[in-house]
């Protein structure tokens, strides 16, 4: 991962705080920070991108990071941040939540809505910086774990806090294996969200909630099966049809909708491979009638046709 560090090493004392406020502006997007001496301040960002995640790692003495309205004013990008703190407790206040995040945890935070995050003591984080399409392909409506500290000592937690770090640490991957290593990123931020969240609901959404996820892992997993339908799901999960409507009817989707977009999604990852499967063979590959129908299909949700993403991806790459 090609990486770009800053520093206040050699800032004069007066220009730490406008210097700092500029990097972290850059890094991740405008915010409102509050030193505890800006003179005496010392921080150091290193930031690189694997695919479509910005990683950076940031160790800095005590600061207070501010979001406010006038930072979102205009904003028509939806992004998010996963914060991983590994030397310091930090405070974070979003959407009406107050939660504490320890080393050993991480916290989702929503860049298009107001929130304060803060830390009394110098901390070392690694922290993720992804667009909302990304992460919702992964993480079904991803602001209801937004101010929620996950468990990142066991588990997929684990996993992903140390992919997390390894990944940053790692210098001159090539355009390919960086693709592959940020949609690894944000699967294992999606198996460790899907494993914890839930917890403070009651037990009849809790179990509605498991449903869903289990019909949606089913559909993951059959993407290549011609006979994957809201009849198979349902059989699958041992539920009715109807109630299998009725749970995606809740997360504001439809059961062939859902088919669809993991489809496509699933086939956009293939066409990043190396290789020249004929984009024919990829299209009856996950279901759909034609090439016709796909080539459609794919420049509706992505903005492209798939034999233009291979190009682009391909010239990228090479």
């Amino acid at each position: 991962m090609q990486t770009k560090a800053h520093s206040t090493d050699h800032v004069a004392a007066p220009e730490r705080a406008g210097h700092w406020n500029a990097v972290i502006a850059e890094a991740y997007f405008p915010l409102q920070l509050t030193f505890r001496d800006a003179g005496a301040f010392q921080g150091r960002l290193e930031k690189g991108s694997v695919g479509a995640v910005s990683l950076s790692r940031l160790q800095t003495q005590p600061l207070r990071y501010e979001r406010n309205l006038r930072h979102i004013a205009g904003t028509t990008e939806e992004e998010y941040l996963i914060t991983i703190p590994r030397r310091a407790p930090v405070d974070f206040r979003q959407l009406g939540r107050d939660v504490r995040c320890d080393p050993g945890g991480f916290i989702i935070e929503r860049g298009d809505e107001p929130y304060r995050f803060s830390y009394e003591a110098p901390n070392d984080l690694y922290v993720l910086k992804v667009a909302r399409p990304v992460l919702a392909e992964k993480i079904r409506s991803p602001d209801r774990h937004c101010a929620q500290v996950f468990d990142g000592r066991g588990g997929m937690g684990a996993l992903f806090v140390s992919m997390a770090q390894q990944v940053q640490a790692q210098r001159d991957v090539d355009p390919r294996s960086a693709e592959v290593l940020g949609r690894q990123l944000i699967e294992l931020l999606a198996l460790a969200v899907d494993g914890q969240a839930g917890g403070g609901e009651g037990v009849r959404s809790a179990v509605r909630e498991a449903h869903l996820r289990r019909a949606e892992a089913v559909i993951r997993r059959s993407l290549a099966d011609p006979a994957l339908s809201p009849d198979m799901v349902a059989e699958a999960c041992g539920i009715s049809k109807r109630y299998l409507h009725e749970l995606f009817a809740e997360a504001n989707s439809t059961v062939s909708q859902y088919i669809r977009d993991q489809r496509l999604i699933a086939a956009r990852d293939l066409l990043q491979l190396p290789g020249t499967m004929p984009m024919s063979d990829i299209a009856y590959r996950f279901g759909f009638s034609d090439q016709a129908q796909f080539s459609r299909l794919f420049k509706a949700k992505f903005g492209q046709t798939p034999s233009g993403y291979r190009q682009q991806h391909a010239a990228r790459g090479g």
